[in-house]
């Protein structure tokens, strides 16, 4: 990307020179009327708590702590280990009649 276009693209964000010579002796303000336009728009005060993400954030920290998901989890292993183990000792019997 050349640097005339990063230029441009960023002229309406990042002002110039914002106490030039020429407009602090000519006294008029009318010049930093943008600039103090995108200024006044901005939020103010501390930034907003931002949404809880993820499975560390939302089952082990803070008020919502729980052990839910490690239980589940072994629980999981569980069910999928012995659903393989009989449907091997299905198969075994099948193949084998006793």
């Amino acid at each position: 990307m050349q640097p005339t276009l990063i230029r441009r693209s960023l002229g309406g964000l990042v002002p110039p020179k914002i106490a030039s010579p020429s407009l602090l002796s000519s006294g008029q303000g009318a010049g930093l009327a943008p600039l103090v336009n995108f200024y006044s728009r901005l939020p103010k005060g501390p930034a907003p708590q931002p949404a809880v993400r993820g499975i560390k954030e939302r089952y082990f920290n803070g008020k919502n702590a729980s052990g839910l998901p490690v239980a589940a989890t072994i629980l999981g292993i569980f069910l999928i280990g012995y659903t393989i183990d009989y449907q091997m000792h299905l198969k075994h019997h099948k193949n084998h009649p006793h």
